[in-house]
């Protein structure tokens, strides 16, 4: 084969003995392999000596295009938009291979220009990090620069953030801003701006048409509804889960329903419930979390040591099985470790408040029902009733952080609709 001439970013075809690949040049960590970006945006390696033809099939501009100058317009709302890393308002940088963030309005309007004909729209980077990256101090940073933001009279809020943890985000933002008199709309995306299936353009619009053509006024998530791109979901801050890995309509609604339907094409928005808040009040914010909370996953063949890892922890939330249950009875010599681990249930009680959550997700814990849930309520495990567990371990370690001494009245009360003392069948289709 000829020496390979192609420079990052140009569009290459290359021929094997066994298939042809047409993809983006990017740069390769091994000097053996030359790497391309597919069209599906997934990277593929190739190796050298396999190569039996390339062709460069278009050269990549590495200047930068000039961008317009932003002219505000006094008719439209202002929207700020947080930016905290993630693929949402994200394309790929092909010096370098990797995704990188657009965050300024100029940058933001050239890859989405249709929005400057909704809002006018403020853009500043609060963190480039990756959602699973967060800590319980990112909430507290979050909620002072939303502070900022709604002093500056800004008309609504959105935080662009990473799939991974946004559900578990919304969740602690809804509990940190006690009230709030703006929305604040969660939005993520599964794939950068720059691919063809990308879902970041049609999230960003329909929270910005959200914001602006109504008066809800809380914490909400903001991404696609399904596979096409007609229509995104405005989705309840602590009844959220991912629910696949990289499908754009991943995020589901668990024992809720949505909140309201955008819809592209017409621009209409209608709403599905009539409980949320409406805009207006006082901002309240309560950013405190404890930091000695953990959440355990209840498994097969669990022992003692597991959860008295936990020893010395202000709370930890339970994923029990089922109804909510752990390992308790000793059946034959093979579970003798169960009794242990009700002693150490039994330990942990006294210094902790152990609250129990069900890894089934849809439904409720009921304590009541089976002879271990009872014995557990005996002990002093306290029911999470139908919150996820995510959401169960964000408000026990926020109340512990706000509230220590109501935690046990609290943690059962619905605060920002994180339980639904009503779950009917539509909730599990």
């Amino acid at each position: 084969m000829k020496k390979f001439i192609g420079n990052s970013g140009d569009l290459i075809e290359i021929s094997t003995n066994e298939e042809v690949f047409l993809g983006t040049l990017i740069p390769s960590a091994n000097s053996d392999l030359i790497t391309l970006k597919l069209d599906s945006g997934y990277n593929i390696g190739i190796k050298k000596n396999k190569i039996k033809k390339f062709k460069i099939i278009k050269k990549f501009s590495h200047e930068k295009p000039k961008l317009q100058e932003i002219v505000y317009k006094r008719n439209l709302p202002t929207i700020s938009i947080l930016h905290t890393g993630g693929t949402i308002a994200s394309k790929v940088d092909y010096k370098t291979g990797g995704v990188v963030s657009a965050f300024t309005p100029e940058e933001l309007l050239e890859m989405f220009p249709e929005l400057k004909d909704i809002s006018n729209f403020k853009t500043r980077l609060v963190r480039k990090m990756f959602s699973d990256d967060l800590r319980f101090k990112h909430f507290s940073i979050l909620a002072k620069e939303i502070e900022k933001e709604i002093k500056n009279k800004v008309d609504g809020i959105i935080i662009g953030i990473g799939t991974d943890n946004l559900a578990v985000a919304s969740s602690a933002l809804s509990f940190v801003l006690e009230s709030c008199p703006i929305p604040v709309i969660l939005v993520g995306a599964q794939r950068s701006s720059d691919r063809g299936s990308s879902d970041a353009y049609l999230n960003l619009l329909s929270a910005s048409l959200f914001i602006t053509k109504t008066d809800f006024s809380e914490v909400g998530i903001c991404m696609h509804e399904n596979l096409n791109d007609k229509t995104c979901l405005i989705l309840p801050a602590c009844k959220t889960r991912k629910l696949h890995t990289s499908r754009r309509d991943a995020f589901k609604v668990v024992n809720d329903k949505p909140i309201a339907r955008i819809n592209y094409e017409t621009k209409d928005i209608k709403f599905l419930t009539q409980d949320y808040s409406k805009k207006g009040g006082k901002l309240i914010i309560k950013d405190k979390f404890e930091e000695k909370v953990g959440l355990i996953k209840i498994t097969i063949n669990m022992n003692a040591k597991q959860f008295l890892a936990y020893k010395g922890y202000k709370g930890l939330v339970i994923e029990g099985t089922g109804l909510g249950h752990t390992p308790l009875d000793v059946v034959d010599n093979e579970t003798k470790e169960h009794a242990n681990i009700k002693k150490a249930i039994k330990e942990l009680t006294k210094n902790t408040i152990l609250v129990m959550s069900s890894s089934c997700l849809f439904g409720r814990v009921n304590l009541n029902v089976y002879s271990k849930g009872r014995e557990l309520q005996e002990i002093g495990v306290i029911s999470g009733e139908d919150m996820l567990p995510e959401t169960a371990f964000v408000k026990l370690s926020w109340l512990l952080g706000n509230y220590p001494k109501q935690v046990k009245e609290l943690i059962g009360k619905n605060l920002r609709g994180e339980i639904n003392k009503s779950i009917t069948k539509e909730f599990l289709e």
